[in-house]
């Protein structure tokens, strides 16, 4: 293919290059054990605003590492009594994106891959553990695996992801003017946002 943006079917490495760097976490990154919190009220992911959402509660963790529990309810079923694929892949993505605030970026995922072990029963608390393996320019590198039976139970699920980092200005340009509009009244909101402004 020529490779203009609409055709370019290439997807983003899930192994860093050779030349990247080991993450660092930020010196204002959140201290072990704090509670993250929500990024965005009405997140699927973590928002409190939700009222089928995941509710997934994420803390920092030591290094650039991240731990977060969200517990499967019916909303959240697929298969009869049993969570679905794309709910426990987006608990995986929720959790890789919650690294950024030890890094002190704002990144989108660029790429998730998410193998999926054995199945998780309605009820079930996912305890869920990231990591960020690598940076290189704006790409960064991470993992995570979700356990179930608590921390260090068998394995459920996990993924592989590439997050990019980008500009507060991609989710201006891209967003429903409605709900930027909402976001940029909501000083908790606004308040987020500054947090990563300065990025040294």
């Amino acid at each position: 293919m020529s490779g203009t943006d609409e055709t370019r079917t290439e997807l983003p490495r899930l192994t860093p290059p050779k030349d990247a760097v080991a993450p660092v976490r930020h010196p204002d990154a959140p201290a072990p054990g704090e509670l993250l919190g929500a990024h965005y009220d009405r997140c699927f992911g973590c928002g409190t605003g939700q009222p089928h959402g995941l509710h997934l509660e994420a803390r920092a963790g030591d290094g650039v590492r991240v731990l977060a529990e969200f517990t499967v309810k019916e909303a959240h079923q697929g298969a009869p009594g049993l969570a679905h694929g794309g709910v426990l892949a987006t608990a995986l993505d929720e959790t890789l994106g919650a690294l950024n605030w030890l890094l002190r970026v704002i990144a989108v995922t660029g790429r998730l891959v998410t193998d999926y072990v054995r199945p998780v029963p309605l009820g079930t608390v996912l305890h869920l553990d990231a990591r960020v393996t690598a940076v290189h320019g704006r790409k960064i590198y991470s993992t995570a695996v979700g356990r179930i039976g608590g921390p260090d139970g068998p394995v459920a699920v996990r993924a592989q992801a590439v997050f990019i980092e980008v500009k507060v200005d991609h989710f201006i340009d891209n967003g429903r003017a409605e709900e930027i509009q909402a976001a940029m009244a909501d000083p908790d909101q606004v308040r987020r946002a500054r947090a990563f402004e300065v990025n040294p």
